[in-house]
Order: C-alpha cells, then structure tokens, then sequence
C-alpha cells in the first residue's frame, strides 16, 4: 500500500498519556489583568485612608474625603488625586498635614486720617483775606491764606490768665530770638501783635530755661504760659515765615 494521507500539523490527533488522559498540543498562557488590580489597589487604598481620617489616626483633605465616598468605581480618579492631580488639568487641593486650620482674620485695614473735627472747623467770624486766626476756647491757630483757604492748623498753649480781648489784631514786630520776661526763660520766631500790661503778646516757640523746656508738645491744647501763645517750634517757624509786619491776627473767643 502506498503512503497514507499526511496529517496537517494543526490536525494532529491527540496524544494520550498515562491512565487515559488526553493532552491538548497546544496550551494558553494566562494573563494577570493588571487594570483590575491597579483599581482594586487604589479603590482599597481610598477606603483604608478614609477609615483612618474618620478615626482621627491621620488628617483627611476635602478632595480624598469626596473620593473614598464615591466607591470603588472611581479607583483611576482615586490615584489621580493621592498623586496630586484633580484630573482637570490643575493640581488638586493639597491634603493637610497640620489637621483644621482657623480661617484666615479679616485683613487689617491701613489706618486712616480722621475728618476735621468740629474744633478744626475754622471760627465762622474770623474775617476774610489773609490772617492769623488764634481761638482761645479750642486753644488752636489756623493760618489762612488771602484766597480763604487753611494753609495750616495746630494747638497751642494761650495765657492762664484772661489778658487777651477778642478782636482783630496786626502783627507790628517780629524777633528770632527773645528773653522772656523776670528771665522766664528764652524763645524763638517771636511775632507780636498785642501789648500786654508788662510786655508785649505774641506767638512763639516753647521757651527754655536752662536747657529745660517750661512745658511739653503734649500740653498743647491747654492754656500754660504768661501771656504769649506758645507753638511747637515746627508751626511757630511756620508762622514766622506766614506772617510778615502787617497781617492781620484774629483772636475769637
């Protein structure tokens, strides 16, 4: 007989083995599915750190927290925001360390300049033009410019005693440099526009007396000399510089 039928690689028949058995010729190899397990590991790792943040074994960030409670199905989004990513193109939330943070206070303003006061106000009846306005009740000058308008204003310290009548005055001396009187003491930018009983009044600096000032720039505002009208040594050269021989000095009570 001649050569039987050849039997094609894929058609072999099977081959037997002991006790009958019959062994495929060809075997599948089994792949581990890696996707699931990345999920399983992530969704379970979700869930250990939101058990552990509701314990209060560690602080749990808001954007965890929404995770874990979405279930397992959300594994990808999961990894995405345990490596810092929200999945929409921006990092996520960081996750703090430090536990609940107060809120932040309100920011502090920058201070700011108080209005004019009533006392600031200048004296409706202080005249018009360029002057020299001296209130003894606020205790306070303005010096005013022939448009009307306050070119300056501070405290000063008038006489204690009533040697001052409200009217209108006019600067007739002025002196850098003056000696008080009984050696009171000595002052600078004196301008005078009144005559007392013993000696002339008018506007100067704190005087000093050996080497000591008779008062401080806090008790301006209150009357302490002996006659004059006492200045911080600022707004009395402020003056000095305002007032020439000629203006017009308003006192108001």
């Amino acid at each position: 007989m001649g050569p039987g039928p050849k039997t094609s690689p894929s058609h072999r028949a099977p081959v037997r083995h002991g006790h009958g058995r019959v062994a495929s010729p060809s075997h599948r190899a089994v792949r581990p599915r890696y996707g699931r397990i990345v999920s399983a590991v992530s969704a379970l790792s979700v869930t250990s750190v939101a058990v552990l943040g509701a314990l209060g074994v560690i602080p749990v960030g808001g954007e965890v927290a929404r995770t874990a409670a979405m279930g397992n199905g959300a594994g990808a989004a999961s990894a995405m925001q345990l490596s810092g990513f929200s999945g929409e193109g921006r990092p996520a939330e960081p996750v703090s360390d430090a536990g609940p943070t107060m809120p932040d206070p309100e920011p502090m303003l920058p201070p700011t300049s108080p209005g004019p006061a009533e006392t600031d106000a200048l004296p409706a009846d202080s005249g018009s033009g360029k002057r020299v306005v001296f209130d003894i009740s606020a205790q306070r000058v303005w010096l005013v410019d022939a448009d009307d308008r306050v070119h300056r204003t501070y405290l000063v310290s008038g006489s204690v005693t009533d040697n001052l009548e409200p009217g209108s005055y006019e600067v007739y001396s002025t002196s850098r440099h003056a000696v008080g009187i009984d050696e009171s003491g000595t002052m600078q930018y004196m301008v005078r526009f009144a005559h007392g009983k013993r000696a002339a009044i008018g506007f100067h600096d704190i005087p000093v007396d050996k080497g000591r000032p008779l008062q401080t720039r806090l008790a301006l505002g209150t009357p302490q000399s002996h006659g004059c009208i006492r200045q911080a040594r600022p707004d009395a050269r402020a003056l000095w510089d305002f007032a020439g021989v000629g203006t017009t000095v308003v006192v108001t009570a």
